[in-house]
C-alpha cells in the first residue's frame, strides 16, 4: 500500500494515532488506549477497560457482600444488554430489574443511548454509585423498549 500524497504528489505526512475511539456498542467516544484488546464482544477496548475501573470496588466486595454481589450482576446485565445483540441479555436485565415482560422490545438495537458506562463513571464524584448503576440499568431497559428520555 502506498502512503496518500498531497496535491503536489508528495506524500501525506504520517497521521498520528488517534486520541479519542468509539464504542461500537453503546457510542461512547472515549480516549484510545493503545495495547488494549477487546474483551467484550460489541464494546470497545477503551470501554470495556472503564467499565472493569468503574466496578473494580464493588466486585472487591461482592465475596462477602450480597448487596455489592448483585449491584456487580446488574451491572454486568446492562453493560451486555447495551454492547451485545442477544436478546438474552435484554432478559436478564429486565428480570434483575423486576420488569419482567411488561416493556415492549425494538425490533433492532437503539441507535442512541442515553446512559452509558461513560456517563456513569463521569458522574460518580456527585452520586452514590449504586444508584447510578439502577438509574443506568433502567436506562438501557427503556432504550430498547424505543421510550423517550423522562
Amino acid at each position: 500500500m502506498t502512503p496518500a500524497s498531497q496535491t503536489d504528489g508528495s506524500p501525506a505526512p504520517p497521521q498520528p494515532p488517534s486520541l479519542v475511539s468509539r464504542c461500537p456498542g453503546c457510542g461512547a467516544v472515549l480516549a484510545a488506549v493503545p495495547g488494549l484488546e477487546a474483551r467484550h464482544p460489541g464494546a470497545s477496548p477503551a470501554c470495556t477497560r472503564l467499565f472493569d475501573v468503574t466496578v473494580r470496588g464493588l466486585r472487591d466486595e461482592a465475596p462477602s457482600d450480597l448487596r455489592a454481589a448483585n449491584l456487580v450482576e446488574l451491572a454486568g446485565t446492562a453493560y451486555d444488554a447495551q454492547h451485545t445483540p442477544d436478546a438474552a441479555a435484554l432478559h436478564r436485565l429486565r428480570d434483575a430489574l423486576g420488569e419482567g415482560a411488561r416493556r415492549p422490545v425494538r425490533s433492532s438495537r437503539p441507535e442512541l443511548w442515553r446512559t452509558t458506562i461513560a456517563d456513569v463513571a463521569a458522574d460518580l464524584d456527585v452520586v452514590d454509585l449504586p444508584v447510578l448503576l439502577r438509574s443506568w440499568a433502567q436506562a438501557v431497559s427503556a432504550d430498547w423498549a424505543g421510550e423517550a428520555p423522562a
